[in-house]
């Protein structure tokens, strides 16, 4: 695949997979260490039963090698996951303009263990429990920093960028010290700093994207320069108007007047503005309240401003007989400074559009888990049970990166269905189908199971050795 022609005659999807591999290969040290990898990057679109490193080598056909050198590849140091996390940073550049806003969305998540010894193992809240009967379990915490795609007609996609780990201090000892989210997400957002530096972008602006964990003290006062923060706040927030000056001896006061909850802010019915927002392909009406600029309590510094978003309650359903609602939103947004006086980051409405878009790193953190097998490979040291992990997660994001290189975001093949349609975007179970569709088609992948037509007595052998490979990679 080295050869210009040969890329060249892949299907488009393969096409850009293959030019995406090879721009990360400055991180692997040696020629074979990287064919190896790519090796196991194919396999995890094979590996139809558990992701881990000996399915996946079953599923390739690799059943009388010897496996070390592939488990080596993630306890050893034989490539740079911050060259990995560096590589795929350039490649996202190539989508968004300078002069915009560079989007990113922090947000934490768990991988549940089993093992009470595993690095970086330790007793956090069960995600699955009830909120009246709140359990525990045993799991690591990683930081997942993600880029989001321009949007299109109200679609995006969270391509992780780095999935750092945020070990408490009680965790089992591993590689990387213990640190909380928010730290995390500090050296995140400093990294996205430098890149962007180093590539040539030093006064384009980097927009956050968080949920209530971030919004801590220490977190906004450690925000690089050209960083704006959009963060979900606490309904009984304390925030003061700013202070107004005033002559005389005596320090300058710190705060203006105190503002009433935010909550008190939902309970009227006054002053609400309306727009509609695209969002997944329909329009999406909106109330809305901005107030500011605003001081956070313990931050006299950084002005802010408080968005307001209001509930919804509609009928769905033929009859109307089902009532869903839409619960009301607070965020805190840094305030910039346009002459003498502090102003949004951007347009309102668009920062809106750019708030409903979060979840999407839910999404990323369900399709890693659930369709990639992200933590299920079975690594025990105390680099190979972070790496391994981290190793997924890139190869999760080169995946729907070429995804959307060939396809955009409303593209993709059609679906298999003759009662569906499909939905307004492509899913990721449509690219993993396409990626296997297209692997198989090359000459150098073949379905297991094909049309044998009458020569069943013929084949008995052939189809024999087949059911052993399915028994294999399904681990049955």
């Amino acid at each position: 695949m080295k050869d210009s022609t040969n890329v060249a005659e892949l299907p488009a999807l393969l096409r850009e997979l293959v030019l995406l591999i090879y721009a990360h290969r400055g991180a692997f040290r040696q020629e074979r260490t990287f064919l190896r990898a790519m090796g196991l990057l194919f396999g995890e679109l094979f590996a139809f039963g558990r992701r881990t490193v000996t399915q996946i080598l079953l599923a390739l056909g690799c059943t009388d090698a010897d496996w070390s050198p592939w488990y080596r590849l993630l306890s050893h140091d034989r490539f740079r996951v911050e060259e990995l996390a560096r590589c795929l940073f350039r490649e996202t550049l190539v989508h968004v303009r300078p002069d915009e806003y560079y989007p990113v969305v922090l947000d934490g998540t768990q991988i549940p263990r089993s093992s009470q010894k595993m690095p970086g193992t330790s007793w956090l809240k069960a995600p699955r429990t009830p909120p009246f009967r709140v359990g525990i379990h045993r799991a690591q915490r990683f930081l997942n920093g993600a880029w989001l795609t321009p949007l299109e007609d109200g679609y995006t996609r969270a391509v992780p960028l780095r999935f750092l780990p945020a070990f408490p201090e009680k965790a089992v000892p591993a590689e990387a010290p213990p640190r909380r989210e928010w730290a995390a997400g500090l050296d995140f957002l400093r990294w996205v700093r430098d890149e962007l530096d180093e590539a040539g972008r030093p006064g384009q602006r980097v927009l956050v994207l968080g949920d209530g964990n971030f919004d801590v003290l220490e977190f906004w006062r450690g925000l690089p320069e050209k960083v704006v923060l959009a963060v979900r706040t606490a309904r009984n927030r304390c925030l003061y108007r700013l202070p107004t000056p005033r002559g005389g001896r005596g320090r300058p006061p710190l705060y203006g007047e105190r503002l009433p909850p935010p909550s008190a802010w939902l309970q009227s019915r006054r002053d609400w503005l309306r727009t509609t927002l695209r969002v997944r392909g329909r329009d999406l009406p909106l109330r809305y309240k901005v107030e500011g600029p605003v001081l956070r309590e313990g931050l006299p510094e950084r002005p802010l401003f408080l968005i307001i978003v209001g509930g919804q309650e509609w009928w769905v359903g033929k009859r109307r007989r089902r009532r869903r609602r839409r619960e009301p939103a607070l965020y805190l947004v840094s305030a910039i400074r346009q002459g003498d006086q502090w102003v949004l980051p951007m347009e309102v409405d668009e920062l809106l559009g750019w708030l409903w878009q979060r979840w999407e790193v839910e999404v990323t953190h369900r399709e890693m888990k659930s369709g990639l097998g992200v933590g299920e490979k079975q690594c025990w040291g105390r680099r190979s049970a972070i790496v391994s992990v981290q190793w997924s997660v890139w190869v999760y994001a080169v995946l729907v990166l070429a995804g959307y290189r060939a396809w955009g975001l409303r593209g993709g093949p059609p679906a298999p269905s003759r009662w569906w349609r499909g939905s307004g975007r492509w899913s990721l179970s449509t690219l993993w189908r396409s990626y296997r569709a297209a692997l198989w088609g090359t000459g150098e992948f073949r379905a297991l199971w094909t049309g044998t037509g009458d020569n069943w007595l013929k084949k008995e052998a052939w189809l024999a050795g087949l059911s052993n490979a399915v028994a294999a990679a399904a681990r049955i």
